[in-house]
């Protein structure tokens, strides 16, 4: 009886694993073109419609609004410093990493 029990147990276990790995929301299948979303929402639509016309997700149409928002600061502060002549602020130089003893040792013997 337990041989059974246990067989049941491997088999629901499997079937469970399976379906986990090959059963995924439709809406995640395709990446969602952020372009169409933008074009939609500049013509008016409020973002449900946007998400109920291309089937996706709220989440993701506000996620595509808001890297639009994000490129388009971007955009602008790069061309702002183009106008002004600036370059955007480049990293600290390292310093010359310090001569050890050892080495300054046979450098001041070789000047006597």
């Amino acid at each position: 009886m337990s041989m059974k029990k246990l067989a049941l147990a491997m088999a629901s276990a499997m079937l469970v694993t399976t379906l986990a790995f090959v059963a995924r929301p439709a809406f995640a299948a395709d990446k969602v073109d952020c372009d169409a979303v933008m074009n939609e929402l500049n013509s008016g639509k409020h973002q449900k419609e946007v998400a109920k016309d291309l089937s996706t997700t709220l989440y993701q149409v506000r996620k595509c609004k808001k890297h639009a928002a994000a490129a388009a600061k971007a955009s602008t502060k790069s061309s702002m410093q183009a106008q002004a002549g600036k370059e955007p602020p480049a990293a600290p130089a390292m310093a010359a990493p310090a001569a050890s003893p050892a080495m300054a040792a046979p450098a001041a013997a070789s000047s006597k």
